[in-house]
């Protein structure tokens, strides 16, 4: 499945620095229970419905789901995918495949049959847990359509109603036996994520409990977050940002979670108001429309301590008014799906590290800027940069040979990133041909891939453009055949056609009678990226 050899080989200096705890999210959830079983563990939304979990509650339908999913052969190191909202199943979901020793697969909502097909055929999913309908979309109609590309996926269920392509949630919920008891090792894999990359397919990043865990005990103590905190999270809990610190963070802390399924300024205002919470994260997006929501508004986010903005440089502007607006430290963080957050600011950091720096490394994280030669470069100067540490991830899914670590364990970012004398990065851009649309990463080869196979198009190249709301958008650079004529609309739709996510789909197309190129031939995606940017 992956390097398992390089994993354990990192044990003993992470054991021995204390980085790696060996202990596991079901230990946490043991402990909230046996401290504080009528706490609140989960507040979730699903359009005008709440619901609310306490810990005791939570550790009861997590064993419940369990013993089901264990009826239905599913156990240690098998994969179940939950293609959820952030609803309240899906952190009963991860925490029932800890008690099993299954692997979580969380998926994006926006994925379509053609992500999909390979993603969970890739994972040998056993089990598939999707939305009744979610956004006027029919989950399992899709996934009836996806079964004979997946052999290994023999159950689908669906939440929040009936469906005739699936069976409802409600039967993993029936009373059962519960699993027989079980060990979980630390160093197990849990959680199965993927991630856009250059290679036109997705990458199935692993993490283990001590991998994960080791990047939020640092994170919970420079923010200074504990048990009495309320964490509200917006951000897709099927990504990276929206998994570690809206579901995985609150349980072990033992706090409460509250999680926002549709985005909306107004109703996050209203849920951090209501519930008292002190603590946000999500892409700039999340943090524009909020600051601009409250500041328009007759609304006090006073309960508000912390707002982490991950995913891309936040502007300076806009941490300037952010601040007095909310009335809470803005904090900016660098991470991916690999690592978790690697660099945050301090909330004692001053104007300057605050507004123009995405922070230092967390304690058993090292960040380092290199030449293309791998020289440590100078302070200020830009290079590669490379990340070493505790929550670095297991390996890739079957795909050892893209693992970029060298042997004294130095990743590989494919990050651009300039580093001040005291350690702090600013990210400067992106070596891999990646777009960070709002957090979510657009697999640009992919779109290029598709879009070339249409009739009318000889040559395209897509690229990002800054966008002040989502940090990038997608344009489409397109030279036509002779005599071919191509829309924007005929865009959209073809791609649509190819059960492409919605997401994904450039924004811009400009017709070009050629592309700018090097002497050898090799288009400059660097002067396109300035062409989009000056419309």
């Amino acid at each position: 499945m992956f390097d398992r050899d390089r994993l354990m080989a990192r044990r003993p200096a992470m054991i021995a620095s204390g980085d790696w705890r060996d202990t596991t999210l079901l230990d946490h959830l043991a402990t909230a229970v046996s401290r504080t079983p009528a706490k609140t563990a989960v507040v979730a939304f699903r359009g005008s419905e709440e619901t609310r979990i306490t810990y005791r509650e939570l550790d009861r339908l997590a064993s419940v789901v369990a013993g089901n999913l264990a009826a239905l052969g599913v156990g240690t190191g098998d994969t179940v995918s939950f293609q959820l909202p952030n609803w309240w199943e899906f952190t009963v979901l991860h925490l029932a495949c800890l008690k099993l020793g299954a692997v979580s697969n969380p998926l994006m909502v926006i994925f379509r049959e053609r992500e999909l097909s390979f993603m969970l055929a890739l994972a040998e999913t056993k089990v598939l847990i999707v939305p009744a309908s979610f956004r006027a979309f029919d989950y399992p109609a899709m996934a009836a359509n996806i079964r004979a590309a997946v052999p290994t996926l023999a159950h689908v269920f669906a939440v929040g109603g009936e469906s005739p392509h699936a069976r409802p949630f409600a039967d993993l919920l029936a009373p059962c036996e519960a699993p027989p008891a079980g060990a979980l090792s630390p160093d197990a894999v849990i959680q199965l994520l993927y991630t856009s990359g250059t290679t036109g397919e997705p990458k199935g990043v692993l993490h283990t409990s001590n991998t994960m865990l080791s990047n939020l005990v640092p994170f919970a103590e420079r923010l200074g977050l504990g048990a009495d905190d309320v964490i509200h999270m917006p951000s897709p809990m099927a990504h990276q940002l929206g998994f570690m610190y809206g579901l995985v963070l609150p349980v072990m802390l033992g706090c409460t979670a509250v999680l926002q399924d549709l985005f909306a300024p107004a109703e996050m205002a209203r849920q951090i108001t209501a519930e008292g919470a002190t603590f946000t994260m999500g892409a700039t997006p999340f943090l524009n429309d909020l600051t601009e929501y409250v500041a328009t508004h007759d609304v006090a986010t006073t309960s508000l301590r912390v707002f982490v903005s991950a995913g891309a440089p936040i502007p300076r502007a806009l941490v300037a008014k952010a601040r007095p607006t909310l009335g809470a430290a803005i904090i900016s963080a660098w991470g991916m799906s690999e690592n978790g957050a690697v660099t945050t600011t301090r909330p004692t950091d001053d104007e300057e590290k605050a507004t123009a720096t995405d922070g230092c490394a967390l304690p058993g994280m090292q960040v380092r800027v290199v030449d293309p030669n791998g020289v440590e470069l100078a302070p200020g100067e830009e290079g590669s940069l490379k990340v070493r540490g505790c929550s670095n991830f297991a390996g890739y899914l079957k795909r050892p040979e893209l693992d970029n670590t060298d042997a004294d364990g130095w990743f590989d970012t494919g990050d651009l990133a300039r580093m001040d004398a005291d350690g702090y990065i600013r990210i400067a851009g992106r070596s891999k041909d990646i777009i960070i649309r709002g957090g979510e990463n657009i697999p640009v080869v992919e779109v290029e891939g598709l879009l070339f196979r249409h009739p009318a198009i000889a040559e395209v190249s897509v690229v990002g453009y800054p966008d002040a709301r989502l940090g990038e958008r997608a344009c489409a650079f397109v030279r036509l055949r002779e005599g071919a004529e191509f829309s924007f609309a005929e865009m959209t739709s073809y791609l649509e056609a190819q059960r492409m996510a919605r997401q994904y789909i450039p924004e811009r197309l400009e017709i070009v009678t050629d592309m700018p190129r090097t002497p050898s031939g090799k288009v400059q995606k660097f002067r396109l990226r300035a062409m989009a940017k000056e419309g």
